[in-house]
């Protein structure tokens, strides 16, 4: 394993990350490279910085180098966003994941399995499936470069999961968030060796053994909207991941000694345009937030629910109506069925009652956050007593004496009560 780490208030500098790449590197006879990264949703993982990088030092050793951002079912990078997160590479080298059509299916994971992995929640085979450019041979070496942090799916976040969501196939996609669903949110969030991410480590081992794959895991946080980068560890083995899983536990888990009775978030509108992806600003506060309590998600950007027509048409059709409702809906619909990983995102981003959601939006009508469960307030005039430009990260006390939690972007961190979940992760 290669890795760098530091207690710098300021995180490595880009120079001690790009001789860690260097490094990585050393010692490699390449002629072609498969590079996949994340796409702008997690643009402050500081891969683009990264895989910058990895590219020219490529170049200049005259390899050939493909970009693909892991895009899992979310749509692919705007020009903007690949010019922002990827300056210097031309946009026309983005080659796009088709999670639907373009992959391979490796194997089957049996239901025994995964039954014995969900202490018998789950009981149905995995497809496991990956893009074909995954197991193309004329690569020398795939780099999988992604970010270490709480994730409502898996745990935490990245390595294989780049693989198997990130650049995977619809089966492995749907099933293991519905896996995570059914098994409880709160049972996943900020721990290592999930149900999912056994099933992963499963798939890694069996079919991905003989693959030129090479992690690169960063740990990082944006206190000020600036990426600080508090580690890079990059490796094959499992040590990789543990280490980056347990910097990411210290830097990325917010633990308070009390609950939140209001929670006031904003999603960047430049990184957040549907509630597939705004909806952390629910998983990653659920744990913290009082019964009772609220949640306002501050979220100008937001313009539609899905990442794509057919899962935007699912959420309006089903809305965010808790995991009683949709399992019910799941039961009763083939239409779900055949779309699991809508049903477990219509469970994840549902308080189930115990909190009200409220989006402040403005370009989507509050009728139509209405319609999918929401509540919903227009963004000019809640931001005129909300201003997330005014407001400091954590507590904060309005004029009028309001006490409220602000959280300037959810996506990157986790926030739990420790008097309700406990003290650790």
């Amino acid at each position: 394993m290669f890795s760098s780490t530091t207690d710098a208030k300021d995180g490595l500098s880009r120079l001690q990350i790009t001789a860690l790449l260097a490094r990585s590197l050393e010692g490699r006879t390449l002629r072609k490279v498969l590079i996949l990264p994340p796409d702008f949703s997690r643009y402050h993982s500081n891969a683009g910085y990264i895989t910058c990088e990895y590219r020219r030092l490529l170049l200049e050793r005259g390899c050939k180098v493909d970009i693909m951002p892991a895009l899992g079912t979310h749509e692919p990078l705007s020009r903007y966003q690949w010019e922002r997160m990827y300056p210097g590479i031309p946009y026309e080298e983005m080659i796009v994941h088709n999670w639907r059509t373009e992959v391979v299916k490796l194997g089957e994971v049996p239901a025994s399995f995964m039954e014995s992995v969900t202490d018998g929640l789950w009981k149905e085979p995995v497809s496991c499936e990956v893009i074909r450019r995954v197991m193309d041979e004329s690569y020398d070496l795939i780099l999988s470069v992604g970010q270490v942090v709480p994730h409502e799916v898996i745990g935490m976040s990245n390595e294989s999961k780049n693989l198997f969501v990130g650049v995977g196939g619809s089966d492995m996609i749907s099933k293991s968030h519905m896996v995570s669903a059914v098994y409880g949110i709160e049972n996943v969030m900020g721990k290592d060796y999930s149900p999912v991410r056994k099933l992963f480590d499963h798939c890694l081992k069996t079919f991905l053994q003989d693959r030129p794959i090479l992690f690169v895991l960063t740990v990082t946080t944006a206190p000020q909207n600036e990426i600080l980068t508090h580690g890079v560890f990059i490796g094959r083995e499992r040590e990789a991941l543990e280490s980056a899983i347990a910097l990411s536990q210290k830097k990325n888990i917010t633990f308070l000694d009390r609950p939140i009775k209001k929670c006031v978030t904003y999603l960047p509108e430049d990184e957040f345009k549907t509630t597939w992806i705004g909806n952390k600003a629910v998983y990653r506060t659920r744990m913290a937030i009082d019964d009772g309590g609220e949640l306002l998600v501050l979220a100008p950007g937001i313009t539609r629910f899905g990442e794509d027509p057919k899962m935007d048409a699912l959420i309006r059709k089903y809305g965010y109506h808790g995991t009683a409702s949709t399992l019910r809906q799941y039961e009763n619909s083939e239409e779900l069925r055949s779309n699991m990983g809508a049903a477990a995102h219509l469970i994840h981003a549902s308080s189930d009652d115990r909190f009200s959601i409220t989006y402040a939006v403005r370009d989507i009508t509050r009728q139509e956050v209405a319609d999918v469960g929401f509540g919903a307030l227009d963004y000019e005039q809640t931001v005129k007593r909300y201003d997330p430009k005014k407001l400091a990260y954590g507590w904060n006390t309005m004029p009028d004496g309001e006490e409220i939690y602000f959280i300037p972007n959810p996506a990157l961190g986790l926030w739990i009560d420790k008097n309700r979940f406990g003290g650790r992760a």
